[in-house]
């Protein structure tokens, strides 16, 4: 096998406390060092470090968006800006190519100068930023003046003002959350959800304002007697304010236990929590991350990242990432669904990141254009010291196909890296800072985490104690409470086991969530989370996600996600016009699931494996049903509660559409 190419690592080393039931507890002899009361003494730092290098670069904005400007960098500066365009007021910011870019300097000076905005509006600590737009500069800026003030930000999903269909969760967000004000990229695509809002909610947000990157309306969505019409300002007004006293003031009184974030959960099991992020939680992940990764240090980061700031892996683990260690995050507006592909593939041609960030959807989706285009591997493996996974299990055959790749490349492997946690973990809890041979491994404790690996069932539960836990929920209802144990360990619903048992430095590998593995009606448990991986890989490339079924009855069977590009790539007459409901019913995507199920199967024999029937769904997984998150996990529990007819015509006498992988 040929060797990896390793950037520079901290030595693995574990300490393994058994416990009396069975259990254990696992700890990293590394010692957590200091790290900043907050994460705007970063984001200073780097402004006077290194005040010209590019912090956060996008694309011009699309038609009808504005991109708001920051301040003038400083005049010493002058003579570096040849690449710098000056609009109306004076303000300047940096054009490179097809991409904005904001400094350091530049976007601490925005950020005090927001502050104090923010804080002449009256928000605070019991008065948050709601956020509803995705990824953007401006996203950035106005989230970063408001954490160095003491106000909490809450980036909330985009999918629920976008993608919804009656506002459900969005409203029920703004009602737990009572923001002190709302910010929006730009007005007409909020026009509708805004309006529903703010009629259901009127005592919430009576007197709401919203601040808008671009606040000209076109009129096609937005009525004149909608109730926010006359509250909208300019994002640019607040980057134009001069910073008062007050923002220093509030600067010196954030600490560890201010609340840095509220993220809301997906709501896998109903309507979403509010996570109360601390800054204590946020800046010591980041130097936990540091220590295990010294390579980060080396040289500045550099990130092509599409992963939504509303989720604690793209805001937490990656932006914090480029902000702790001075370096530059290209934001993608790309995502790894059809017809946005193609933005993240059009960003890694003309950006060699140096780290690789994705969950394993949106690996799958980017093999397909990797393996087919030579100049795009090329540059995507040019400066890339490792390749990271996180978020779900990444099934072995995408593993392999980029190792493949790597081989061909670079003549040798990229480091693949992955963690585990969650949002109540910010997120990191376990990662992986050693070579690795397979997916599935999810590393040691992070420095100042300890691991306990508590019985549960015929599992071993995975339970986080240290500086990185939540202390709570945002305003939680009664049924809310943190689910930690006795030793005040956070209980995850996940399941773990040591790699090696003699070996412990090996890593835990992951071992599905507790709460989604059912009996058959044998009595005998279904491992989920270790079937959906391997019917992902028996199934490559045809295969996307699956969803386990056969609660309580004699088979496995399986609600099957199709992958678009997977299924073309096997019809060879098939175009992007073809539909996803065409490809499911073409032989030879039928042909390649069945072969590769059988050979599966008789390899996997035993009831709680073996697959015996499936259904290739024809209709995408739903983000406004709660089937899928914007960063496309699937959510096993949703999709068989809303597809229960489908799962019960798996099941029945009437066979349309239903696979039988081993016909009798």
């Amino acid at each position: 096998m040929s060797t990896f190419r390793l950037p520079r690592l901290a030595s693995v080393e574990v300490s393994v406390v058994p416990l009396a039931d069975g259990g254990m507890i696992l700890r990293n002899p590394i010692q957590l060092l200091e790290y900043p009361r907050h994460l705007g003494h970063w984001l200073r730092h780097w402004a006077d470090k290194a005040p010209d290098r590019t912090f956060l670069a996008e694309r011009p904005a699309r038609p009808g968006h504005r991109l708001s400007d920051p301040p003038d960098v400083p005049a010493r500066n002058a003579k570096r800006s040849s690449r710098r365009a000056e609009r109306p007021g004076g303000r300047l910011f940096e054009r490179s190519d097809d991409w904005r870019r904001v400094s350091f300097a530049a976007a601490a000076r925005a950020a005090n100068a927001i502050a104090g905005s923010l804080l002449a509006r009256g928000l605070g600590p019991q008065r948050p930023l709601a956020i509803l737009s995705g990824n953007s500069i401006d996203h950035a800026l106005i989230a970063l003046g408001a954490m160095q003030a003491g106000v909490p930000v809450a980036a909330i999903s985009p999918a629920y003002s976008l993608m919804s269909g009656d506002f459900s969760r969005l409203r029920y967000v703004l009602d737990r959350l009572a923001p002190g004000l709302i910010y929006v990229e730009a007005v007409d695509p909020f026009a509708p959800a805004l309006d529903s809002v703010y009629r259901d909610l009127h005592e919430v947000l009576c007197d709401v304002q919203i601040v808008a990157s671009n606040p000209e309306q076109t009129g096609q969505d937005t009525r004149s007697d909608s109730p926010w019409i006359d509250r909208i300002t300019p994002l640019a007004d607040l980057v134009a304010a001069t910073p008062g006293p007050d923002v220093e003031r509030a600067f010196t009184e954030v600490g560890p236990e201010s609340v840095a974030k509220i993220l809301f959960t997906s709501g896998s099991t109903g309507m979403p929590k509010g996570v109360i992020n601390t800054q204590r939680m946020l800046c010591s992940n980041q130097q936990a991350i540091a220590q295990c990764w010294p390579f980060v240090e080396d040289r500045p980061p550099m990130l092509v990242d599409w992963l939504p700031w509303s989720h604690t892996f793209g805001a937490n683990h990656n932006f914090n990432l480029i902000l702790r260690n001075g370096g530059t995050l290209y934001i993608d507006a790309g995502k790894p669904l059809p017809g946005a592909i193609a933005e993240t593939v059009a960003n890694l041609r003309e950006v060699s990141p140096t780290i690789y960030f994705n969950v394993p959807r949106g690996f799958d989706v980017l093999l397909h254009f990797l393996e087919n285009d030579n100049a795009l591997c090329e540059t995507f493996f040019a400066r890339l010291d490792a390749i990271f996974y996180a978020g779900a299990a990444l099934s072995q055959s995408s593993w392999q196909r980029l190792e493949a790749l790597s081989l061909a490349v670079r003549g040798e492997r990229t480091l693949m890296l992955s963690a585990w946690g969650a949002t109540e973990t910010a997120p990191m809890a376990t990662m992986v800072y050693y070579p690795i041979e397979r997916a599935g491994v999810i590393g040691t404790p992070a420095p100042g985490c300890e691991i306990k690996l508590a019985p549960s069932h015929d599992k071993l539960e995975l339970r986080v104690r240290g500086p990185n836990v939540t202390p709570g929920y945002w305003r939680p209802r009664d049924d809310e409470r943190l689910p930690v144990d006795r030793d005040g360990f956070l209980r995850m619903g996940d399941a773990g086991c040591l790699a090696d048992r003699d070996r412990p430095e090996q890593g835990v590998v992951f071992d599905g969530r507790i709460s989604e593995n059912f009996k058959l009606s044998s009595g005998t448990w279904v491992d989920v989370g270790r079937l959906r991986v391997a019917v992902i890989t028996a199934g490559a490339p045809a295969i996307q996600d699956a969803v386990i079924t056969g609660h309580d009855r004699d088979e496995i069977g399986l609600l099957v996600f199709p992958s678009p590009a997977g299924c073309r790539s096997l019809c060879l007459d098939a175009g992007n016009e073809t539909t996803l409901a065409e490809l499911v019913r073409r032989p030879q995507v039928r042909r390649r699931v069945i072969a590769g199920l059988q050979a599966y199967n008789r390899d996997h024999p035993h009831s709680s494996t073996r697959v015996a029937r499936l259904i290739l769904l024809a209709e995408p997984p739903s983000i406004d049903s709660g089937e899928i998150t914007d960063k496309g996990y699937i959510n096993q529990r949703t999709v068989l509660t809303r597809r229960a007819a489908m799962v019960e015509q798996l099941y029945g006498d009437n066979t349309a559409g239903v696979l039988i992988v081993d016909p009798q």
